[in-house]
């Protein structure tokens, strides 16, 4: 029986997605729940699985299609029997007189049917517009697999065939051909992911609508560091994560809000809506693009609390299985680009927010204690903020409210 696999119900605020990658192929068995397509949103990105056991017989949404929800994506025929005979009968064709001498002689047989692709594969394939039907596969069943289309990327048959007139030189040629190659990957064209379009678009829209302006200061991170490798042990040992920086940066920025409470507010048309709870957003990259989920209510968290909160945010991105609820909402954001060697920059708002804190790299710079010139470990801070809304008085006095609280980590446990 022929089984529909749909697209997921999305949220009010999701109108759509696009298919981002098949995980399957027609003619491949597929087992229940186990996931068969990837579909993104210009938020999140959702793994549609499998509702039943069986083989996938059609594909009706192809990589790209823009899609809405519960709409067919795909045909899975449930009957194993059926299914059974339909793979007998493609063995059949494999061992056809004319595919075996193919195979014998390692080229592509041109009778073969649903020879599934390996997703990566796939990729590769569309990324250099390469013809499938000319690589070999190696994996089971002629599964192509990554490597086989790496080989014939570089196999000496896959360039163009030149015909050599009588009395030219064989080198001219093949160098020629060579030449053709290398000028065809050179480079390529391919569309914004949807979440990389709607980051562009957000982007642009704030700049052009909020009046931004950054002020910076800088941070001798020596008494936050002593503290971290005093008790980084026993912090570990206690709570079962280790103890970051950003938790101390989080911890100084939700009590730095609460000092000015218009730095964690935002514009809604004519009015300024405080907000009286602190739901931070911690930048996180991700293979998808830049993505912030928010630390809820932080300050009720503990440090621990809030270093397990952003390790399990970093492996959610990596794999791209961030929620709507994961990234929805934040009144204020954090972004730290000194993990990529920045010494300095001037983050963008993060709208509806009104500022974001810039962390950078910490670098070791003279500077003068006591009257005397000591190398200290230094970061600069960086705050972006709506001018709108945000004096450049508050936002100097936000950032000299976190430095004392920073380069003094004792008076964020004592709340002074």
């Amino acid at each position: 029986m022929d089984i529909e696999v749909k697209a997921p119900s999305f949220p009010e605020s999701v109108a759509d997605g696009s298919i981002l990658s098949w995980h399957k192929q027609p003619g491949d068995k597929v087992a229940k729940n186990e996931v068969l397509v990837d579909v993104e949103t210009d938020k999140v990105m959702f793994e549609v699985p499998a509702l039943t056991t069986g083989v996938l017989k059609k594909i009706v949404a192809k990589v790209g299609d823009t899609v809405v929800s519960q709409q067919v994506l795909a045909i899975i025929d449930d009957d194993v029997e059926k299914s059974g005979e339909e793979t007998g009968q493609v063995s059949k064709l494999d061992s056809s007189p004319g595919n075996r001498e193919a195979k014998k002689n390692n080229l592509p047989n041109q009778n073969q049917v649903n020879v599934s692709i390996a997703p990566a594969a796939n990729k590769l394939i569309a990324e250099h517009q390469l013809d499938s039907s000319k690589i070999i596969g190696s994996g089971k069943g002629n599964r192509i697999l990554k490597e086989d289309v790496l080989n014939a990327m570089h196999r000496k048959d896959e360039l163009p065939e030149v015909v050599l007139p009588v009395g030219n030189k064989l080198e001219d040629k093949v160098g020629d051909s060579l030449s053709q190659s290398v000028d065809a990957f050179r480079e390529k064209r391919v569309p914004m992911t949807r979440l990389r379009a709607r980051i562009a678009e957000r982007l642009v829209e704030v700049q052009q609508n909020a009046a931004i302006l950054t002020t910076f200061n800088e941070i001798n991170m020596q008494p936050v560091m002593d503290l971290r490798q005093r008790y980084r042990d026993v912090f570990e040992k206690t709570h079962g994560v280790r103890l970051g920086f950003m938790s101390f940066f989080v911890k100084a920025a939700v009590d730095a809000l609460k000092h000015f409470p218009v730095v964690n507010a935002s514009i809604d048309g004519s009015d300024i809506v405080y907000h009286n709870y602190f739901d931070i957003g911690i930048a996180v990259s991700s293979p998808r693009g830049l993505v912030v989920p928010v630390l809820r209510s932080a300050e009720t968290l503990k440090m621990a609390e809030i270093e397990r909160g952003i390790n399990d945010y970093a492996a959610k991105a990596k794999q791209s299985s961030l929620s709507l609820e994961d990234i929805n909402g934040g009144t204020f954001t954090i972004t730290n680009g000194g993990v990529f060697g920045s010494l300095l920059s001037t983050p963008i708002l993060n709208p509806p927010q009104s500022a974001i804190l810039g962390m950078h790299k910490i670098e070791q710079r003279p500077i003068v204690e006591n009257g005397e010139i000591v190398a200290r470990p230094m970061m600069y801070l960086a705050l972006s903020y709506d001018h709108r809304m945000i004096d450049g008085q508050e936002a100097v006095q936000f950032l000299v409210v976190i430095k004392n609280l920073l380069e003094d980590p004792a008076r964020m446990l004592l709340e002074v």
